[in-house]
């Protein structure tokens, strides 16, 4: 079966201080889970436009950075909040104002999550009810 024909999976990653902290993939299709090789070349994409991020973050003052990287056909949009946790989607070509909204709800889920005195700032997201909120932000906005 070849798979050039097929949409790559969207993949959703929120990034700390130091290390991810959340990661959702959205498949595009209805076929099964991608191969481990196609995981680990897009967790590669966002690994190297995490330097690109922090470039972008001094020329541009918005929350919203964009496209920051074009690797082949996937490209990584990012939103940046005011304590530098990095939202990343990797996407082939998806509309920016479905991107942007989708950053937005998301971001206000991040911020209902950070005023929880039972998480810890810059600790991995457990909580299941922002994992299903998220995916429904997603499946709304991205598919």
């Amino acid at each position: 079966m070849s798979t050039t024909s097929q949409k790559s999976p969207l993949l959703f990653l929120i990034v700390g201080r130091n290390e991810p902290l959340y990661e959702v993939e959205f498949d595009a299709t209805t076929n099964p889970a991608p191969s481990d090789s196609v995981t680990r070349q897009n967790y590669f994409v966002l690994h190297s436009a995490l330097d690109l991020v922090d470039l972008e973050s001094w020329t541009n003052p918005g929350m919203y950075l964009k496209v920051v990287d074009n690797v082949n056909h996937q490209m990584v949009s990012v939103f940046l909040t005011a304590s530098h946790v990095k939202f990343m989607l990797l996407h082939s070509g998806k509309n920016e104002d479905m991107v942007r909204n989708y950053f937005t709800e998301v971001y206000e889920l991040y911020v209902k999550l950070s005023m929880n005195p039972f998480y810890k700032f810059d600790t991995a997201i457990t909580s299941k009810l922002f994992d299903t909120r998220v995916r429904a932000v997603g499946r709304r906005y991205l598919s």
